[in-house]
C-alpha cells in the first residue's frame, strides 16, 4: 500500500510527524511510505528508513502539485496539517483514501474527516498527529522508539568538530534564536548570563549555535562574547549536518523552535522555554523524546524575572551533574 503523509511547513513540525511515519511503515513494512514536505525538510526526511519516498512541495500551483502526486500512485493520504491547495492537489490527483483534520474549508477535500479539535491542547501535537494514523489502521500501534533519529557518520562529524574548536570536554550548546517560530525567549543578554553559569562551571566546553540566517544575532553574539572562551558556531551545512553534531551534545538549550526539537529528536537533553500559554506551552509543543526540561516564560516583567531566577538555578544544579 502507498501511504502519503502531508506535513509540508517548518522544521519543528515536520519533527512532530516523525513518529506516525514510523508507526505507518512498521504496521506492515511492505507498505511504501511517502513523505509530502517544504524543502527545508527534504534531507531530512531522505535520511529516514522508515520512509521510502519524499515528494517536495516547492510552492507549485494546484495543478502541478497534484501532478506529482498522482505520479507517486498513492492509495492513501494522512495530512497531518493542510491547507485548501495541498486539499485540491489530493483531490485532483484522485487518491482514493483522503484523511485529514476536520478542519476549515480543506476539509471538503477529504473523504475521511477526524474530529480533533487542537485548539483545546488535549494532547501534544505528535499525539494527535499519530492519532489520525487509527483512522487508516484502527489497530495500529503508536509506539516508537526514542531516540527516533539515528545519522550515519555523527560521531566521525562530531570528533572533526571537537578537533577544530579544541573541544575537551561534554558540549553544553545555547540557541538564542528562534527563527520565527517561537512566542517566547530571552534576550541575548539574558543567554550570555546563562553561558557565563555554564563557563563558571568549568566541567563541560561552551557552544553558541545560529542558524544560516542569523548573521546579525551571530555578530552580536561575538561581540557580547569577545573575552570569553565560548565556541560561537554557525550552521552553514543542511538540517541532517547539524542534527548530527546535536546527536553528541550533552544538553541543548533553547527555546521552542525547530533546532529544539531536532536535539530531541535525536536524543540530547533539552532545557526549553515556552510561552505561558497553554497553545503554546510544552503542553502542546513538547517533543518526540526523552530528557525534556520546560521553562514557561511568562508576559509580565516580575514573573519573567522569577522564571528567569528558576532557570539558572536548574542549570547550575545540571550542569554540576555533567561529566
Amino acid at each position: 500500500m502507498n501511504i502519503m503523509v502531508v506535513r509540508n511547513d517548518k522544521l519543528g513540525d515536520f519533527i512532530t510527524a516523525l513518529p506516525t511515519l514510523y508507526v505507518l511503515k512498521h504496521y506492515n513494512p511492505s507498505n511504501r511510505i511517502i513523505a509530502l514536505v517544504a524543502p527545508l525538510n527534504r534531507r531530512l526526511a531522505e535520511s529516514c528508513d522508515f520512509i521510502d519516498e519524499v515528494v517536495v512541495d516547492t510552492g507549485d500551483d494546484i495543478l502541478e502539485l497534484a501532478f506529482k502526486i498522482k505520479q507517486a500512485q498513492i492509495d492513501a493520504s494522512v495530512t497531518l496539517f493542510s491547507n485548501t491547495r495541498v486539499a485540491i492537489a489530493q483531490w485532483i490527483a484522485r487518491i482514493p483514501v483522503r484523511i485529514a483534520p476536520a478542519t476549515k474549508i480543506a476539509q471538503f477535500f477529504y473523504n475521511r474527516r477526524i474530529t480533533q479539535r487542537r485548539s483545546r491542547v488535549e494532547m501534544a501535537e505528535f499525539e494527535y498527529n499519530l492519532e489520525l494514523a487509527k483512522a487508516l489502521f484502527s489497530d495500529i500501534s503508536l509506539d516508537f522508539p526514542t531516540p527516533l533519529l539515528h545519522f550515519e557518520g555523527s560521531e566521525e562529524a562530531y570528533s572533526d568538530f571537537c578537533a577544530e574548536f579544541a573541544i575537551t570536554k561534554p558540549v553544553v550548546a545555547f540557541h538564542p534564536g528562534f527563527g520565527g517560530s517561537s512566542d517566547a525567549n530571552w534576550t541575548l543578554s539574558e543567554y550570555v548570563e546563562l553561558v557565563r553559569i555554564a563557563e563558571a562551571e568549568g566541567n563541560v566546553d561552551v557552544v553558541m549555535t545560529f542558524g544560516p540566517d542569523e548573521e546579525k544575532l551571530y555578530e552580536e553574539a561575538k561581540e557580547a562574547l569577545c573575552e570569553s572562551r565560548v565556541v560561537l558556531y554557525r550552521s552553514v551545512g543542511s538540517v541532517v549536518d547539524f542534527a548530527k553534531l546535536l546527536s553528541c551534545f550533552k544538553l541543548f538549550i533553547s527555546t521552542s523552535t525547530g533546532t529544539y526539537h531536532l536535539a530531541n529528536a535525536v536524543g540530547c537533553e533539552t532545557f526549553t522555554f515556552f510561552a505561558d500559554t497553554r497553545f503554546a506551552s510544552a503542553l502542546r509543543w513538547k517533543s518526540i523524546g526523552e530528557n525534556q526540561h520546560h521553562f514557561m516564560i511568562p508576559l509580565n516583567p516580575q514573573g519573567r524575572s522569577e522564571m528567569f531566577e528558576k532557570v539558572k538555578r536548574e542549570l547550575k544544579n545540571r550542569l554540576s551533574s555533567l561529566s
